[in-house]
């Protein structure tokens, strides 16, 4: 399950995603989850639906990082939509009633929906860092950052610490899965017993995952300390950012898709 998790990685490519500015990507990445947290009908879902997967299609990353993206949280949402389904109040006659528990065509609806809109989130948010190199990222938030400079905030700091932070989680990832092979090949046992033991039995795993998070740590901090980094202050940068034809034309297409959502909302029959 933890190999599954591809959060904060990124994949090398060439395709039109890719060669995009990385602060657009960021923006159109904040205003998509705002546009799927604001969609109140079919159509908006629809509309979110077939733009996440034309983006996927567009940067030439395979559908099958795709669904490993949402498997790690799909049984969460499952048992949520599930919840959804046996709580949510509904009008009319109730599909299913028994006991104390109504359900409703309503709620049905509801958890589909709830379903999608989390998927498409974790999907359209994978795709960011499937995309965009960790450097890239780091100057594209220090950039949009930048007006807090006026207010003393150590702005390329906290861009940096971001992006360490986010690349950190499949290092993470990968070295607790060679702890827990590394414990099973000794004996230990992971998988069976009750809830109390199978906690005790992380305590093998977290004191070296601990261990070798300091020290990482330590090298990445020595590392940079060998390069002479001293942090923003008069720093230049290989690579400037500029806006292209390219980012004009994705945000042309952006802002339509954008005004559909919102349209849909007014103009169709809203269902949450």
């Amino acid at each position: 399950m933890l190999s599954d998790i591809t959060f904060g990685q990124y994949i090398y490519g060439r395709s039109v995603i890719h060669r995009m500015d990385p602060r657009i990507k960021l923006i159109f990445s904040i205003t998509l989850i705002i546009m799927l947290i604001t969609a109140k009908t079919i159509a908006g879902f629809i509309l979110n639906l077939v733009f996440v997967l034309t983006l996927y299609a567009f940067s030439g990353i395979s559908f099958k990082m795709l669904f490993r993206s949402i498997k790690p949280i799909l049984p969460i949402v499952i048992i949520t939509g599930i919840f959804n389904i046996f709580f949510t109040p509904g009008n009319g006659d109730p599909l299913v009633s028994f006991w104390r528990i109504n359900i409703y065509k309503q709620g049905i609806i509801i958890a589909g929906l709830f379903v999608v809109r989390i998927a498409l989130i974790i999907v359209g948010s994978t795709l960011l860092t499937y995309t965009t190199s960790p450097i890239e990222l780091t100057d594209a938030i220090e950039r949009l950052l930048r007006p807090f400079k006026y207010l003393k905030l150590p702005v390329h700091e906290l861009a940096m610490m971001m992006t360490i932070a986010l690349r950190f989680i499949p290092l993470l990832i990968e070295e607790t899965v060679k702890i827990m092979n590394a414990q099973k090949s000794r004996g230990a046992d992971l998988d069976s017993g009750k809830l109390v033991q199978r906690v005790k039995a992380l305590i093998p795993i977290l004191v070296p995952l601990f261990i070798s998070c300091f020290r990482r740590a330590d090298e990445l901090a020595m590392a940079m300390e060998c390069r002479c980094y001293r942090g923003g202050e008069g720093r230049t940068r290989m690579k400037q950012l500029h806006l292209s034809w390219l980012d004009l034309s994705a945000s042309i297409i952006f802002l339509f898709f954008c005004a559909g959502v919102i349209f849909s909302n007014y103009y169709f029959t809203r269902i949450l």
